[in-house]
């Protein structure tokens, strides 16, 4: 490349048309470049993009005297611009291609400002508006999914570039259902009698739905747009979807692929009846497993042994970038192979996990309560007596109040940008090669929309505070509230809630924990706190975004919802230790502190590991009246509504842990489903993930 040294536009384009082929075509694997010089291939204007691939190949003996002569023309620019010279090419726009390539520009760009018009003049220029999807759309889309394919290109762009898809078809629709009825009358045939759902030209069908009581669809609404990418049809069914509905809508709908989502433990096991279902009725679709509560353990050890053969295998997606590798390959000739790999994975994944049970020792629930973690309230007193005790309704946080709480890590989490060391996180990722410009788009997209959120009032907060006198009860499992110190005294509680005990031997000398050894027993004057707080409005603004066939818009509500209501608990929290409760008046914790845990207390979540029974919900709910106060419900699998929602209990004492309980043993099971009064083949269900047994 030393013949064009200097001139930049011509070296890097030849380098942008090399690597293009090299890594789609040739297998290349691993190269040194600088990513802040590369041009995409699409970004190569067609004239120098084809005298690039004539000198790369080698096409014709004039490739190299073609190349030299635009070389030659681009000094002589850049000489006459450096002299500031009246010498001026026009410099070319996109705007000024034929529509046809407009149009493919706007969709690997993502730019869906000129769509319609630009929609309008292709439809002129083609003799039927068909012809317009199946040739400048889709060309512009095979192009996004190459380039999503080869990691040139992140999910955002995706997303953007599925906006521009939806709104191009969406203008064409009604031009195409014209045609089609003018032409059915000229044949004589009834226009009215056609099937609206025809879905013949598609590269397969997939149905995607979250399962019986969970409501989080965010990562499934990014897996169908991605799919719908690369020409899959997705039949979205929505969340909370029962296992009747799923089968039947799979029939009804004739799909290739069966999609599951779910992101509370509770899914884990639904989809596991999912998929007995699905063999007990000889279905042949493949089954895929997602959600953040996911793993390809689960799908191995508990799913697959109920539904894998070679034609339906059960596999797991990790995210949305693997999904269209995972469809592929089971639509494709290679599915033989494929499944193969994953049977043959699978099955050294299921024989290391019971090997792994076998070497564990696991103490019995006796041996574990003798040792507990043992706190002494005289040495380390109790919080003080909370200054706000009851119930208190939180209605007059506005969004700007939380803002400063915002954590946004999970937020690049959820669009599948991650940078990488010493660029990990907030705000470094913006430093990143790979992702940091992206990341920064996305990220002053996500401030824009944001500010009209605000500016619109279309998402609000409200929440509900418990503070109550507590002790742990006498067997020491279980935490009693009380509604005042009279309830105290009289030994009358309102509420009891049950805590599991961590019972995983230990290879040192820490204590087996269970939430209950951070509450003082009777005798002490302790307390416990809860709350549960919500961001209302999102269901609403993602309708908007559907209606106007905006999935990038319809996506980041949902995420920016998740962000405002995370904010908002931190934002509760604070408020709890400093006012409300008032244990930690003093503290003047930046951001970055609290989000790093580096206050006293701590507030875990029923159904996470620290008590990861989401029953312990309903206690919660009875006790603070969530859905009476802030119309917050709960599904029958105890999944929060609306779905950005956050629930935690409050411990103050400054020795209280985050910890895991891990897997439990038959004998804390039946004990602990006799103290919450619950039958046992019902509480095994809901603690399926982390039995140390095989349930009968």
């Amino acid at each position: 490349m030393a013949g064009f040294r200097g001139v930049t536009k011509i070296r890097e384009s030849i380098h942008a048309v090399f690597l293009h082929h090299c890594i789609l075509e040739s297998g290349m694997d691993v190269g040194i470049v600088n990513s802040h010089e590369l041009l995409l291939k699409s970004e190569v204007e067609s004239d120098l993009r084809k005298a690039c691939e004539d000198l790369v190949f080698n096409r014709n003996e004039e490739a190299t005297e073609v190349m030299l002569e635009l070389t030659q023309k681009e000094r002589a620019a850049m000489e006459a611009r450096k002299k500031g010279g009246f010498v001026k090419v026009k410099e070319k726009s996109w705007r000024d291609f034929e529509p046809a390539k407009r149009l493919e520009h706007s969709l690997v760009k993502g730019i869906s400002e000129f769509v319609d018009a630009d929609v309008e003049e292709a439809r002129q220029s083609f003799d039927k508006p068909l012809q317009v999807i199946e040739g400048p759309l889709m060309d512009g889309m095979n192009v996004v999914g190459d380039l999503f394919g080869s990691g040139k290109m992140f999910l955002p762009q995706v997303i953007k570039s599925a906006r521009v898809m939806k709104k191009a078809v969406a203008y064409l629709l009604p031009f195409m259902e014209k045609e089609k009825r003018e032409n059915m009358i000229a044949k004589g045939l009834n226009p009215d009698d056609v099937d609206p759902d025809d879905d013949s030209n598609y590269a397969g069908k997939v149905l995607m739905a979250t399962v019986k009581g969970d409501v989080h669809d965010i990562g499934k609404n990014i897996v169908s747009v991605v799919l719908g990418c690369n020409n899959y049809k997705v039949y979205d069914i929505g969340v909370m979807c029962s296992c009747e509905k799923i089968l039947e809508a799979a029939r009804e709908y004739d799909v290739d692929v069966i999609g599951l989502s779910g992101l509370i433990t509770p899914s884990l096991d639904e989809m596991v009846i999912v998929a007995k279902e699905m063999s007990k009725r000889g279905f042949h679709q493949p089954l895929l497993i997602g959600g953040a509560t996911t793993s390809k353990m689960h799908t191995a050890v508990k799913i697959a042994p109920n539904y894998f053969s070679k034609v339906h295998p059960s596999i797991h997606v990790l995210d949305a970038s693997r999904s269209v590798t995972v469809v592929s390959s089971l639509l494709g000739e290679s599915k033989e192979d494929f499944v193969a790999d994953i049977e043959e994975e699978y099955e050294e994944m299921r024989e290391d996990y019971y090997a792994g049970l076998e070497d564990r020792y696991f103490l019995t629930f006796e041996q574990s309560k003798e040792q507990k973690l043992n706190i002494d309230f005289d040495k380390d007193p109790i919080a003080p007596t909370p200054k706000k005790l009851g119930v208190t309704v939180i209605d007059q946080v506005s969004l700007e109040d939380v803002i400063p709480y915002f954590d946004w890590n999970p937020f690049f989490q959820t669009w599948e940008l991650r940078g990488r060391y010493p660029n990990r996180g907030y705000p470094k990722i913006f430093n990143d090669e790979t992702v940091g410009s992206e990341a920064k788009k996305l990220f002053d997209d996500a401030q824009a929309l944001m500010k009209e959120i605000i500016a619109n009032k279309s998402l609000n907060l409200k929440g509900v505070v418990g503070l109550f006198p507590a002790n742990r009860s006498e067997n020491g499992e279980d935490v009693h509230i009380f509604e005042d110190e009279a309830g105290r005294e009289n030994g009358v509680p309102t509420q009891t809630f049950c805590m599991l005990r961590q019972q995983a031997e230990k290879e040192n000398e820490e204590s087996y924990l269970s939430q209950a050894d951070f509450i003082a027993p009777a005798g002490y004057k302790d307390h416990m706190g809860m709350f549960a707080v919500s961001c209302f409005g999102c269901d609403k603004l993602v309708k908007h975004y559907e209606n106007e066939n905006d999935d990038y818009l319809k996506i980041m509500s949902q995420a920016l919802a998740d962000r405002f209501v995370e904010a908002f608990a931190e934002y509760i929290h604070r408020v709890i230790r400093t006012e409300m409760w008032g244990y930690a008046p003093e503290e003047n914790l930046d951001t970055s502190d609290l989000l790093k845990i580096k206050y006293d207390g701590i507030r875990p979540a029923p159904g996470y590991p620290s008590q990861p029974d989401h029953t312990e919900k309903t206690t919660m709910w009875n006790a603070i009246l969530a859905k009476e106060h802030a119309g917050i419900e709960l599904s029958e699998s105890l999944s929060m509504v609306p779905a950005a929602s956050v629930s935690a209990l409050v411990f103050a004492h400054k020795k209280s842990q985050y910890f895991a309980v891990g897997q439990v043993g038959k004998d804390q099971v039946d004990n602990y489903a006799l103290r919450k009064k619950m039958d046992i083949e019902v509480m095994e269900r809901w603690l399926s993930p982390i039995l140390n047994y095989e349930r009968d």
